[in-house]
């Protein structure tokens, strides 16, 4: 049965609009950004293949044009899920950004966390403080492979006098495994 042919309290744009994201599935806001299915399986069902494939939406949002290939997700809709990761890591780095200051490292990792989570690469970034601990600029200053990332001191150097910061938070992902930051965060003297 096609999701046109439910109750409109169950499809899954009504219900949004209806009630709010709270009350979609993950597999349910999936399919309202696929926008359709394919012959013989709904949007729903294809969100539910998605995350199963991917191993959840942790995996499936740090690389969303990455590596699970399935029919009925082309090009198209891979852009949408792209697009849509993309907009909120930019809402999330506008709020943060606006936020008085990043006093605590729960505030540092989840700005870090949204620059980071979704490059398939090594990298090594900075985020530039001022004095207040406002973000001035987060900057990848080296990218490397699957497994590495080389780094020149004198390169961080220039990069904060370049940007005028007052501090620095040093970040490196790693791509092969889960988002984990930690901090070893002084108090200000």
């Amino acid at each position: 049965m096609s999701i046109r042919e439910w109750p409109e309290g169950e499809r899954p744009r009504e219900k949004l609009l209806a009630r709010g994201c709270a009350a979609l599935s993950d597999a349910e806001l999936i399919a309202v950004l696929l926008g359709s299915g394919v012959p013989g399986k709904d949007a729903i069902a294809l969100g539910r293949e998605l995350l199963g494939k991917s191993g959840g939406l942790g995996t499936l949002l740090a690389d969303p044009g990455g590596t699970v290939r399935l029919r009925g997700i082309g090009p198209a809709k891979r852009a949408r899920l792209i697009a849509a990761l993309e907009l909120a890591r930019r809402a999330l780095g506008e709020q943060l950004r606006e936020a008085p200051a990043l006093g605590n490292p729960r505030d540092s990792g989840d700005y870090l966390r949204a620059q980071l989570r979704h490059l398939p690469y090594e990298v090594f970034g900075c985020l530039f403080l001022d004095n207040r601990h406002r973000v001035l600029a987060f900057e990848e200053l080296f990218r490397g492979t699957i497994d590495s990332a080389s780094v020149h001191p004198r390169e961080v150097v220039r990069a904060c006098l370049r940007h005028n910061a007052s501090a620095v938070i040093l970040a490196h992902n790693h791509p092969t495994r889960p988002i984990s930051i930690t901090f070893n965060h002084a108090p200000n003297r």
